[in-house]
């Protein structure tokens, strides 16, 4: 087995030659633009945050802009990026570097970990790459090249092998050209070390790689234990204007779909239209779309929508607002909404009640 020190020389070389150097993050890798951007990667690849990264940094250059904006504009600039407790986690930490740090980015571990939204290795990462610090990180790419180099087969969920893989990031780490590393490891996993068909041929750790000489890749890392996953159902009301926009309601600032503005949910369609009458609407035609299904981390959700064409002019309720896709207000909507408005503008649409 190749020694650890070793890892990171043949890392090294081959990011040099191979690695990602103009990511947009990278061009001026400035302590906030790291933070925004490794929040932004979380579960996210490269290329969709690319486009996001640019038009964040466009309207909030540094941490002050971002901490003076509301949470509506944030996550409108996040809409379609996914996992929005991240956006309300960045625009929190954010008001917490203003207030408590005077618009600094801490520059230690364990005060950027107490801020919202920051673990260990998110922590890591932007020491590592902003300021050169030498601090292991273990997101999910740098995890699954650990865990098939030295041939760790448990699950990162469970504690022994959590432990055991921080302690062998660490034990990789260099002292020299942090950065560059942090940025390798993380390259690998994405472009070689890939989670399905890894390009092991290509892979500049092929000569020490457990998984690869014992042709463990599909084994190594340990999947998540399969559970029953619960499904829940929920009928979506669309309220439609003549003019073509449609009411939508803000969700509590936490838990699903924290902040975020979707269609009112209900249990039945009855309940849906009771609740129409009784905020000043009357329902006119009434049609259905095809049901829709977004997966939560812990469950599904099956959205029938019920499409009501409003017969009379109606306020917008408290906590409600009219929402015009054409010219559409700087909040942050749902996947459901941007998915269920396209069928309603390409006309999928069920039978007329």
């Amino acid at each position: 087995m190749v020694s650890s020190p070793a890892i990171a020389t043949h890392l090294l070389a081959w990011f040099d030659a191979h690695g990602r150097h103009d990511l947009p993050w990278q061009r001026e890798p400035t302590p906030y633009r790291v933070w925004a951007s490794e929040v932004m990667l979380q579960q996210t690849q490269v290329a969709t945050v690319i486009p996001y990264f640019e038009r964040f940094m466009a309207r909030f250059p540094d941490v002050t802009s971002l901490a003076a904006a509301p949470v509506d504009e944030v996550l409108h600039l996040w809409t379609g990026l996914g996992y929005y407790a991240r956006a309300r986690n960045l625009h929190r930490a954010a008001r917490v570097v203003v207030d408590e740090h005077g618009g600094a980015v801490p520059h230690d571990l364990e005060t950027l970990q107490a801020l919202p939204g920051i673990g260990r290795s998110t922590a890591g990462a932007i020491l590592a790459l902003a300021h050169g610090q030498r601090h292991p990180i273990l997101d999910g790419n740098a995890r699954r090249v650990i865990a098939r180099y030295f041939g760790v087969e448990g699950h990162a969920g469970d504690t022994d092998t959590l432990r055991q893989l921080w302690e062998l990031a660490d034990a990789c780490t260099p002292h020299e050209r942090v950065a560059a590393y942090t940025q390798a490891i993380m390259d690998l996993g994405a472009t070689l070390c890939t989670r399905s068909q890894p390009k092991c041929e290509s892979c500049p750790l092929r000569g020490g790689c457990v998984a690869c000489a014992t042709g463990r890749q599909s084994q190594i890392p340990a999947a998540r234990p399969q559970r029953i996953r619960p499904r829940r159902t929920a009928f979506a009301l669309i309220v439609r204007r003549d003019d073509g926009a449609v009411l939508l309601q803000q969700r509590a600032g936490t838990g699903l779909w924290g902040g975020l503005w979707t269609f009112p949910q209900f249990d039945s369609e009855d309940e849906a239209i009771d609740w129409l009458r009784g905020s000043g609407g009357e329902p006119g035609s009434i049609h259905r779309l095809a049901s829709y299904d977004h997966a939560f981390t812990h469950f599904d959700l099956t959205l029938q929508p019920v499409v009501v064409e409003a017969d009379t002019p109606m306020q917008a309720p408290e906590g409600h607002l009219w929402y015009d896709a054409g010219d559409p207000p700087r909040v942050g909507v749902t996947k459901p909404v941007t998915a269920l408005l396209a069928q309603l503008a390409a006309g999928t649409q069920g039978a007329l009640v």
